[in-house]
């Protein structure tokens, strides 16, 4: 995910300015609006609740794993060693709703953009900073409400018993993905905020051996291992200096896996409790026949009809025999299974699962700081939790499921083109060079390709015919408009 830097002056300004253009066009609001204002004048505090309604798990080494610079930090984690091998992992949730109530102000822009979108030239959060990055925040050092999801991990990895419920929690280590993937993987030093807290070495190294555990059950039931590459945007001062790969690593694996299991046991909660939900489902690939072609071409068959767990097999011998050319194989793979989308679960009727994470029960409700449809799932949560009727019905759940799954194209088409004109910022004085490419896009809308360095994708306005996902070709720049995000490069023949 591309993540925006503090930084001003022309290149910062431009992708600024076409960021907030590409809101607007794409039905999202940029600002919010004076009744947003209005309400945060109202709010001084975090929410609190008596303690008969929450428990006290405040003592508990508790810590965040996310990206360097986030500070809406949604979710915490610990982990608590039990006999025979097996481990509970506690995950807390930022009790959002306890704060932005369902109809108000910032509810009501939260609902219409229903996602946060990340540019490179700035982030335009769901919910005001004032909440997000603090009040609603899991912030270091402050208690702060939550739901707490409190899985049983035994020795084999399969999650033995889970529950759920209101706790009162304290962040006592804010942690980034990389320091922490270096540290655990003995390529760097411990990070300072994991030394300032005895037994949080410990802490990190049970989260992470659990979460390995948890990654090899998924590639048993053949959850897709992918790596891709997401451009992070660098600058120099106010200029634009790079895009490069932002890699995965065990750190982001470790939160990764925590989260797929935490949205299950969510997911099976409200449905024994009867209570319709949101689910987060990825289809059946249509575009398996190229996945197929694209196997063969390897040497490898799968087969002819759609199958997760042999997908997943054939990823695991591809990163191991070429591990320099899996993220190009990945992107084709994340292209050809097509988007996920939210859809309506009513209780006791089945609904698709998600193909690419091999699981049937899969919601959102991890990240009510960055999405709504996780809001959504934390009130369903909460109706249950309390014995309550759901404050939605079967209807408003439908028509919520179709709109996030619009929005959420919609902000990805914001973060893209921003991608795009920054990409053309940084290639527009080597108009006429060459680059190897591999098509990430062909339909009839066009041909679309990506190069490594910088990490770029343009269109392919000659010599695309016979193309298809997947297929390494060798193009020249022929040119770029920094506004519209264009970047149209031709096929250079042998």
């Amino acid at each position: 995910m591309m993540r925006a830097m503090p930084a001003n002056g022309n290149g910062q300004g431009t992708l600024r300015d076409i960021a907030h253009r590409a809101m607007l066009d794409n039905g999202l609001q940029p600002d919010f609006p004076p009744e947003v204002a209005a309400q945060l004048r109202t709010i001084s505090a975090a929410a609190v609740a008596p303690a008969a309604q929450a428990r006290d798990l405040s003592q508990l080494l508790w810590c965040s794993i996310d990206n360097d610079d986030s500070r809406d930090l949604d979710q915490l984690s610990v982990a608590v060693p039990l006999d025979a091998g097996a481990v509970r992992i506690l995950i807390a949730i930022a009790d959002v709703d306890a704060t932005v109530a369902a109809g108000s102000a910032i509810d009501a822009h939260a609902r219409a953009n229903t996602t946060s979108v990340y540019t490179a030239a700035q982030i335009f959060p769901m919910l005001p900073e004032k909440l997000s990055t603090d009040l609603t925040s899991l912030a270091p050092d402050v208690l702060r409400l939550s739901i707490v999801i409190d899985m049983s991990i035994d020795a084999d990895g399969a999650i033995a018993t889970a529950d759920i419920y209101h706790a009162t929690v304290r962040n006592r280590a804010k942690l980034a993905y990389n320091g922490v993937a270096a540290w655990l993987r003995g390529r760097g030093p411990a990070p300072a905020a994991l030394t300032a807290v005895p037994g949080m070495d410990e802490q990190l190294r049970i989260q992470d051996r659990v979460a390995q555990l948890l990654k090899q059950v998924r590639a048993r039931a053949g959850t897709l291992a992918l790596t891709t590459l997401e451009a992070q945007a660098i600058f120099d001062g106010a200029r634009l200096a790079d895009l490069r790969p932002d890699e995965n690593n065990c750190a982001k694996e470790l939160i990764e896996y925590f989260m797929i299991a935490a949205n299950g046991v969510v997911a099976r909660y409200l449905e024994a409790r009867h209570s319709s939900s949101l689910r987060r489902v990825l289809r059946a690939p249509e575009r398996w026949p190229r996945i197929v072609d694209l196997a063969r071409a390897l040497g490898e068959t799968l087969p002819p009809t759609p199958d997760a767990k042999a997908l997943s097999e054939f990823l695991v011998r591809r990163q191991s025999a070429a591990p320099a050319t899996f993220p190009d194989l990945s992107l084709a793979v994340v292209k050809l299974l097509g988007a996920g989308e939210y859809v309506l679960k009513r209780a006791g009727q089945p609904t698709e699962g998600h193909f690419g994470l091999a699981v049937s029960d899969y919601t959102h409700a991890t990240a009510p700081n960055r999405r709504y449809p996780d809001v959504i799932t934390q009130r369903l949560l909460k109706a249950a939790l309390g014995g309550r009727s759901a404050p939605y019905v079967d209807e408003e759940l439908s028509t919520l499921a179709a709109h996030c799954t619009q929005q959420e194209r919609n902000a990805e088409k914001v973060e893209r083109l921003v991608r795009k004109s920054a990409a053309a910022l940084l290639l527009q004085s080597r108009i006429g060079a060459q680059f190897d490419a591999m098509v990430t896009g062909a339909s009839d809308k066009g041909t679309w390709v990506r190069i490594r360095q910088p990490l770029a994708e343009g269109r392919l306005v000659r010599g695309f015919e016979g193309l298809d996902v997947g297929d390494a070709v060798r193009v020249q720049l022929l040119r770029t408009d920094v506004q519209r995000g264009f970047i149209d490069f031709a096929r250079v023949h042998a």
